[in-house]
């Protein structure tokens, strides 16, 4: 039958169940150590006694001794809260039970200290446990309780209230003398080895710390919740704090989870090794340990861990209220993490909550403050310049640097002091490195509202790449080839010769049919995250592995594309294709030397100690390889010494589980044995040995080969520096690869698509025959439903049009077909027209959708206005201007009137070339203003409507319209909102009241119409006879009048 539990607090005689053990550990020691606490040198006899559980392993469960040997290691003086980590082996029979209820008398008054922990509060943020430390006399410790137990009846009241009748009194009514206040060893509530993690999170609070203990890595306190709760692992209460762990090979994996989630984690390794610190100074001590490395999103560089390109780009720029150019260059960038000042102005705190909310949820940006003071221009020059000091960059670049703009200057030392923190300070320290974000001389602009209106990187209903220009566009094979095309197409190209080269080299691809380019568009198929790569080892953060990955298809590479050459000179005609391909196996020639010197098997291990094959250029590695052979020698020769002690000619050193140069002698033989050999381990069978001159030399050994791998680590760095030296000339390589892999992307889209090559020019045009929306084109697949439409538009004619129709009749889709294949042309593709004429456009700019900013508690109309007011600004004569149904947003009055003006102005002031889609006939009248200048057009549809006359007492049913698509001459009267409405499944009770009302009102209007046109034709009467016509066609008219109107 199954065993009753035992009452709270009481103890049984049923037999020590594990929840007992732990209550009575607490309070005896085992068998023959209760006396020896007794005394006042009872902790150095204790140390000096051999420690009889060694010779007893089978006494204590495999959880005991896991827990034992952490607390040797770490000099832990507290136990451990839960019950499989007491190391007290299990009480003996013989202890009476007159001391059971000696032990019943305190137990109750000194509650266990997982139970304590769940009634105190948190303090700080993390669980401090009350310690429990071994008593100096039981009969001692009785008095005291008995003391406290008559001053807690005086309180009862308030410790029943505050703690329960059973919790015993708090931590904090604890005295500074209470022995159970403090750790007896290091005089604190903490272990070593919390208080060295509480030192490390004092220097960084803002981190999750990743702490390396023997062959895992713990997280502590709030940090172990967080990893707990994003990965998925573990969480418990260990001493004073919540502790989580994970294995030491699987640290790169959950470190790139929590830095992906947007946390900053840093990586806090032992700096010592067990057997040099056996010898050192410190050997009693804790292992010491610092940071060694930290990541967020944009730093994440380290053993296989993505790192960033390290791209440098400087920029500064006049912004407006809005933010416009600061939201251009975050959407265009996409950056993975933001520096910014502590303090904001509010419009830009505004845009960067926006960045963080349009981004998706496990790829948000991150945000890192650091104080104003930083930002400061005064302190920013003083920090740039000693950086810049330090290293022989020559006068001229330093006065580069110096003569900065102020806004540069702060935020370059802003960020020279950030990544100082992750040791990538390195990247900053070549002026050369430092380029301009864009020009306006030679590249497109391409605004953040354009970029999210075309839905170039990504489309707006979910957010992502899918339904985008770029990804119609990104067939590439390669990481580095997809960040070029991204890079292509947010900068379109202003020089048409620029322009025409790409073109030029995607029709080589298209037409030649040349197996040659076909070989090397194979060869970009296998290769890795080549500028990663190179950034990775750049940075010096790189691990054998991936160093041997790169340079060893580099080294192929070379030696595929050098083979090719002679093919690529006499076949290949593009001259952007033949530059790239026959500069690359020149630019990689350095990679052949350092792939020699490598021992692939080591490299491929990460075993730096074997990883050089000539030593000649490494003399400290050769030196402590000859060191250990020597003692290896040694150890050796006494083998034949051991022999004759052993008298067996045959006696061979054994490995076992690690443990080298064993000598194993049968247990029947053990007594021939010299009494200083020293005994390792044994089994039933044998046991074994280590002669004491074994023993020294073994020791040193281990001393030796522990330095050879610091001496190897130090090589190893000192090698990555000698081939960053060929880091440039391997960087441009890869460029170019990317180049041509973009190249091949952009034919392989052109093919599929049945796109034409555009002719760029420098006049003021857009001349598109039959062009269709990219994206939608391949959306709706190839049952060519996409009705393709044809657009003219030049400075000599007409230059703006104005643009009516039905809604939903594909007014927008129109527009942005123009935008993207006029974008697409200059980014040097392929456009979807049968021919395509495009004149160089030095910005595309959009006001299309309606959304409001109730963070900045701006309405959707203030925003139309705000965004049509920075394009009145920054649009040019050579700008494409796209307004889509601008002035919806007020009354129909006010509509009209701003819709007018503004149109106005572009057609009198800017003389771009302008799209406008309005659904306000008065707005067409500019065509008989601007004649030559300004066209209307319209979405061509049918109307479907009842033939005769209305019946009066018949209810009004919307008309059916069937949209054609196809952009047609002239102006539509009607927008037909109500079959819209019909298409939304509106009830239909509704829409017969709507299509009533929409009768009435349109009557009304004509009605006024007439009207005025009358009293106007009046005035030109000069005769009776006039007089008598004009009032009798008003009579006809107005009978006409009253018929239309509704009854």
């Amino acid at each position: 039958m199954p065993r009753r539990k035992p009452a709270s607090g009481g103890v049984t005689t049923a037999g020590p169940t594990p929840g007992r053990q732990a209550v009575l550990s607490r309070f005896f020691q085992p068998a023959g150590s209760l006396k020896a606490t007794s005394s006042p040198t009872s902790a150095a006899d204790q140390a000096a006694k051999p420690d009889r559980r060694k010779r007893r392993p089978a006494e204590s469960a495999l959880p005991v001794k896991k827990v034992r040997k952490t607390q040797e290691q770490e000099g832990g003086g507290g136990l451990a809260p839960s019950v499989e980590a007491e190391p007290k082996r299990c009480l003996r029979t013989r202890i009476a039970l007159q001391s059971l209820e000696k032990l019943k008398e305190f137990c109750c008054d000194s509650a266990l200290p997982q139970n304590r922990v769940q009634t105190e509060p948190r303090q700080g943020g993390f669980a401090v446990l009350p310690k429990c430390t071994d008593f100096e006399d039981i009969s001692l410790q009785r008095a005291k309780n008995a003391i406290c137990s008559e001053d807690s009846k005086s309180k009862s009241d308030q410790k029943v209230s505050e703690f329960g009748p059973s919790q015993g009194r708090p931590e904090s009514f604890q005295k500074p003398s209470d022995p159970k206040a403090v750790n007896k060893r290091s005089k604190s509530v903490y272990t070593p080895l919390e208080l060295q993690y509480l030192e490390l999170k004092e220097q960084y609070p803002d981190a999750i710390l990743c702490v390396e203990c023997g062959y895992k890595y713990r997280f502590f306190g709030e940090d172990a919740e967080v990893a707990a709760r994003e990965l998925n692992i573990y969480c418990h209460l260990d001493h004073s704090f919540m502790t989580a762990s994970i294995p030491t090979h699987r640290l790169f994996v959950h470190v790139r989870r929590l830095v992906a989630k947007g946390y900053k984690v840093g990586v806090v390794k032992q700096t010592e090794t067990a057997a040099l610190k056996a010898v050192g100074d410190s050997r009693g001590s804790l292992f010491a340990r610092k940071l060694t490395a930290l990541y967020t999103k944009s730093t994440l560089i380290g053993e296989a861990v993505q790192p960033a390109t390290g791209e440098v780009l400087l920029d500064s720029f006049r912004d407006t209220v809005t933010r416009s150019e600061l939201e251009t260059r975050v959407c265009s960038l996409q950056p993975a993490e933001l520096l910014l000042p502590a303090c904001l102005s509010e419009p830009t705190e505004a845009l960067v909550c926006r960045a963080m909310a349009s981004s998706v949820r496990d790829d948000r940006i991150r945000v890192e403050r650091m104080d104003n003071v930083y930002f400061e221009h005064s302190h920013a020059f003083q920090a740039v310049t000693q950086f810049y000091a330090k290293d022989p960059v020559g006068s001229q670049g330093f006065s580069g640097i110096i003569n900065l703009e102020k806004p540069v200057i702060c935020c370059l030392a802003a960020i020279i002091r950030y990544l100082k923190e992750f040791n990538l300070e390195k990247i900053l320290s070549k002026p050369e490195n430092l380029k301009q974000l864009s020009s306006e001389l030679e590249l497109m602009t391409v605004n953040g509202a354009t970029l999210r209106n075309l839905e170039i990187l990504q489309n707006q209903t979910d957010g992502k790449t899918r339904g985008s220009l770029l990804w119609v566009l990104d067939h590439t094979k390669t990481a580095f080839g997809k960040r070029q095309l991204k890079k292509w197409v947010t900068q379109p190209l202003l020089k048409v010769s620029q322009i025409n080269a790409r073109l030029d080299a995607i029709s080589e691809v298209l037409y030649t049919g040349s197996s040659v380019l076909g070989q090397i568009e194979s060869q970009l198929q296998k290769l890795p995250d080549l500028e990663r790569g190179l950034s990775s080892i750049y940075h010096k953060k790189c691990s054998t592995q991936e160093f041997f990955l790169i340079v060893k298809t580099l080294c192929h590479l070379k030696s595929e594309l050098q083979a090719l050459t002679p093919a690529v000179s006499s076949h290949v005609q593009s001259d952007l294709l033949q530059v790239c391909i026959l500069e690359i196996p020149e630019l990689l020639n350095p990679v052949e030397h350092y792939l020699k010197i490598l021992n692939e098997p080591a490299a491929k291990i990460g075993d730096k100690t074997e990883l050089f094959n000539d030593l000649s250029n490494f003399p400290i590695i050769k030196e402590r390889k000859d060191e250990i052979q020597e003692v290896t020698v040694k150890i050796q020769t006494h083998l034949q010494e051991i022999r004759k002690i052993l008298k067996n000619p045959s006696a061979q050193y054994v490995t076992v589980s690690g443990q080298e140069f064993l000598i194993e002698v049968k247990n029947s033989a053990v007594s021939s044995i010299p009494a200083d050999w020293v005994k390792i381990g044994s089994t039933k069978a044998v046991s074994r040995f280590r002669p004491p001159l074994v023993m020294e030399n073994y020791r040193h050994l281990q001393q030796l080969r522990e330095q050879l791998v610091l001496d190897c680590g130090a090589e190893w760095l000192r090698f990555l520096e000698s081939f960053n030296e060929h880091c440039h000339s391997l960087c441009k390589a890869v460029r170019h690869l990317a180049t041509v892999d973009c190249i091949f992307s952009l034919a392989k889209v052109a093919k599929q698509g049945n796109y034409c090559r555009p002719t760029l020019k420098e006049e003021r045009k857009i001349l598109i025959k039959n062009g269709r929306h990219p994206v939608i084109d391949v959306l709706l697949g190839e049952h060519d439903q996409y009705v393709p439409n044809s657009t003219s538009l030049s400075e000599d004619s007409e230059r703006v049009m104005i643009i009516t129709g039905p809604n939903m009749g594909g007014k927008s889709s129109y527009i942005k077909q123009v935008a993207l294949i006029t974008l697409m042309a200059q980014v040097g593709s392929y456009v979807p027209a049968e021919e395509a004429t495009i004149g160089v456009v030095d910005g595309i700019y959009t006001r299309m959708g309606a959304a409001d900013n109730i963070y900045t508690g701006r309405s959707t109309f203030m925003e139309e206005l705000t965004d049509t007011s920075e394009i009145i600004r920054k649009a040019t004569a050579r700008s494409l201007v796209i307004l889509d149904e601008l002035g919806r947003g007020t009354s129909t009055h006010d509509g009209i009137a701003i819709a007018y003006a503004t149109l106005e102005y572009f057609i009198r002031d800017v003389k771009a070339l302008t799209l406008f889609v309005t659904h306000y006939p008065p707005v067409c009248e500019l065509e008989r203003s601007y004649p030559g200048q300004v066209g209307n057009h319209h979405m061509g549809f049918l109307v479907t409507e009842a033939e005769g006359e209305t019946d009066p007492g018949k209810e009004e049913v919307p008309d059916f319209v069937t949209f054609l698509y196809q952009i047609t001459r002239g102006i539509a009267a009607r927008s037909y909102g109500l079959n819209v409405a019909k298409l939304a499944d509106v009830p239909g009770e509704i829409l017969k009241k709507a299509a009533l009302k929409s009768k009435e009102l349109e009557g009304l209007i004509n009605t006024k119409r007439k009207r005025l046109k009358s009293f106007v034709k009046l005035w030109t009467v000069h005769d009776a006879t006039d007089l008598r016509a004009w009032m009798d066609e008003a009579a006809v008219g107005a009978g006409e009048t009253q018929a239309s109107l509704p009854h």
